[in-house]
Parts: C-alpha cells; sequence; structure tokens
C-alpha cells in the first residue's frame, strides 16, 4: 500500500477537428490533401469537405480551404502558390501546411500571415501538424491556424502587469 510514484496522463477527446464544422458554417471545406492524412479525420468528425484533389483548385468559391499537408516539396503542383493567392484574393482563407524542409533548406518561421486580397494565407511549418491523425496537439493546432486565416489578427506582448 505505497505509492511508488505519479503519472500524469493527458487526455483528449476524439473529436478535436468537429470544430471545423462550427468555423464553416453552411459552407463545405475545401480540403487539399495529397496523402489522405486529413480527409479520413475529416469524415470520421463528420465535417463535411470538398476534395480539392478532384476539382480545379482556382475554382474553390468556400469560406475555408485547406492545403495540405504534403510530404515532399514534390507533391505541390507547379503554380499553387499562384493558385492558393488567386482563392485567398477572392475572400477565402486558406491554411497551407508545408512539407517538411530539406537539410539546405533556408530557416523559417513556425508559421506565418500573409493578407491576400480579401482573404488570407496562414502558412504552416510541417512540425506543428506532424503525425496528423493520432497527434491531438496538431489537431488542436490546425483548428487554431484555421481560426487564424478566418480571422486574421495582430499579435502583441503580452500584459506582464497581470501576470503573478
Amino acid at each position: 500500500n505505497q505509492v511508488v510514484g505519479k503519472t500524469e496522463v493527458l487526455v483528449y477527446p476524439t473529436n478535436l477537428l468537429a470544430e471545423l464544422k462550427t468555423l464553416v458554417g453552411e459552407e463545405n471545406l475545401g480540403v487539399l490533401d495529397p496523402n489522405d492524412e486529413l480527409k479520413p479525420l475529416l469524415k470520421q468528425n463528420h465535417v463535411e469537405f470538398s476534395d480539392l484533389g478532384e476539382t480545379a483548385l482556382g475554382d474553390f468559391q468556400g469560406k475555408l480551404a485547406i492545403i495540405g499537408p504534403f510530404s515532399t516539396k514534390a507533391q505541390m503542383r507547379e503554380g499553387l502558390a499562384e493558385t492558393i493567392q488567386k482563392i485567398a484574393r477572392k475572400g477565402a482563407a486558406i491554411v497551407w501546411l508545408q512539407p517538411p524542409p530539406g537539410p539546405k533548406d533556408q530557416i523559417k518561421p513556425s508559421f506565418d500571415i500573409v493578407p491576400e486580397g480579401k482573404g488570407s494565407i496562414v502558412v504552416v511549418q510541417a512540425d506543428l501538424v506532424v503525425r496528423l491523425p493520432e497527434n491531438p496537439k496538431s489537431q488542436l493546432n490546425l483548428v487554431y491556424f484555421c481560426k487564424l486565416a478566418l480571422n486574421p489578427m495582430s499579435f502583441f506582448l503580452p500584459d506582464l502587469k497581470t501576470q503573478p
């Protein structure tokens, strides 16, 4: 009857991505998912989406699109950046999940917000959404970036007076 040790366990719900339904409302979410990592999770969470791998990406008319994740740069279509800019200019919010960087690639910020016309693009580095199907932190990150794309905000320093 002795305590040998303590182990903290974090438990997450299995429906973290269901919040995306609320974000897009009546509109379908656009998804370009070349590795089929995200689409099964969305189906599991009953989130309706348009598969942008089966349609012309430039014709997307929705409110929010998730582009990626990509395993390599080679998976990205030629002209993808220009097409993403085009649909953002029309007012779409885009979350663009980048492929992992190569050993000689320039070091970049973990994510960046790019205003584009009436919309915005949140460019997200791969390590923030790694192992998306089994990683709750990555799923929470994805939801956060979708919210950020829909409602871009300026970042500010925390109020140090109210902190202990």
